[in-house]
C-alpha cells in the first residue's frame, strides 16, 4: 500500500511541474490509454505466471 500512495504522490508531483511548466502530461489522455497500459501490466503477469 505504500508504493501505491508514493506513486500517486509521485504522479500528483509530476502533473502540477508539468502544468506549471506549460508541458502536456506524460500520461494517456483518455481511458483507452489507460486501459492499453493496464493491459500490457496484465500480460507481463500472464507471462511470468505460466512461462516462468
Amino acid at each position: 500500500m505504500k508504493d501505491v500512495l508514493l506513486s500517486t504522490l509521485a504522479g500528483l508531483i509530476v502533473g502540477v511541474l508539468f502544468s506549471a511548466i506549460k508541458l502536456p502530461i506524460p500520461a494517456p489522455p483518455t481511458i483507452v490509454g489507460i486501459v492499453g497500459i493496464v493491459g500490457v501490466y496484465l500480460g507481463q503477469l500472464l507471462y511470468f505466471m505460466f512461462v516462468k
